[in-house]
């Protein structure tokens, strides 16, 4: 018993296709925007390549470029599809392509529906990724003088004052890194041996942070030195006032702005899986109720079109035993060549 059968008549099946027609050219256009979506988003982290640990994290724009591509190819020949099928002549090339073409759609909708939900589920990876790639741009931060790191201090200062942030998880990840190249380090004074001395490495740690951690709402003078030495500063206790640096650290101001633009192209990609999903629909009627005109000589006859030609449940068996038959000719066709090999050895 064929499932969800509707009967269509001659002006039914018209405004279906024409239906359809106009549906498909709407999803063009939705596969464009996806496509300008990725494509965003994918500039977006190259913006910031630098201060990510690897390209895992361009799946997710890879996949929103690739689906919006395909969703204009597919869109395209739907929409050709649906306007030739006014015309039996145009329609009858197309008819023995169409079923591999449902199925190849229905593969299409799973993976767009796959892409939506990566969208929402990659601020693991992401974060992940963010966490080691600025800890090692801070490490980099003092080698102004090294070829291939040379831009790394303006990327971290940059990212810092875009982002209204400090550090990695907060300002006091300046205090466990060198940041000041040695360059600018006078290696007579007394201060600076005492401080190299002063831990296992060798480097010069001191308790600031680079300028561009200030927060210039502060209606204090910025401080970025000494800033656990209450006794440095007039009027200061670093652990009672509210300093007057960035509070937040950059990897959770990065991840919150990724997060919110994949959230928007997730919901934005679901809207479009669900009406991909309704043009697909609206495809397996009008093929059905096409090929259940009954009178070919009638083309204006009443048909009856239906979602599936069997119940859920049949239709599943029908699947499992066509892919059991599948694996036994494999395993047929193999034995058949291993008889064929071992004549020739004898």
């Amino acid at each position: 018993m064929a499932l969800l059968k509707v009967t269509f008549d001659q002006k039914k099946r018209v405004k279906l296709a024409q239906g359809l027609w106009l549906m498909n050219w709407l999803s063009v256009l939705a596969g464009i925007v996806i496509f300008g979506l990725g494509l965003f988003l994918k500039i977006e982290l190259r913006k910031r390549s630098d201060v990510m640990n690897n390209s895992e994290s361009h799946f997710v724009p890879n996949s929103l470029i690739g689906v919006g591509v395909l969703s204009c190819l597919f869109n395209s020949l739907a929409g050709k599809i649906c306007y030739d099928a006014l015309d039996p002549a145009k329609y009858a090339k197309w008819k023995p392509w169409l079923k591999p073409y449902l199925a190849i759609c229905v593969l299409f909708n799973i993976v767009l529906f796959l892409v939506a939900l990566c969208c929402f589920l990659v601020r693991g990876p992401l974060e992940s990724t963010l966490a080691h790639g600025l800890k090692n741009g801070m490490k980099y931060y003092r080698d102004t003088d090294t070829p291939g790191r040379c831009f790394m201090k303006k990327t971290i200062d940059m990212l810092q004052i875009e982002f209204r942030c400090c550090g990695n998880n907060g300002f006091r990840d300046w205090f466990e890194i060198q940041w000041i190249s040695n360059r600018y380090l006078d290696f007579s004074s007394k201060e600076v041996k005492d401080r190299i001395k002063s831990n296992v490495d060798g480097r010069y740690l001191v308790d600031g942070v680079p300028f561009s951690c200030c927060n210039p709402n502060s209606p204090r003078p910025c401080i970025q030195y000494q800033l656990t030495n209450n006794s440095a500063h007039y009027s200061y206790d670093h652990q009672t006032e509210e300093l007057n640096l960035w509070a937040r650290g950059c990897r959770a101001a990065l991840l919150s702005y990724y997060s919110s633009l994949m959230n928007s192209m997730g919901a934005v990609t679901l809207l479009v899986w669900l009406f991909e999903a309704a043009i697909t629909v609206g495809l397996r009627y009008l093929h059905t109720a096409l090929e259940s005109v009954s009178n070919a000589e009638d083309p204006e006859g009443a048909s009856e079109g239906w979602l599936l030609e069997q119940s859920v449940a049949e239709t599943w068996r029908a699947f499992l035993e066509s892919f059991k038959r599948l694996g036994k000719g494999s395993q047929v066709e193999a034995e058949g060549a291993d008889a064929g090999q071992a004549p020739e050895a004898g």
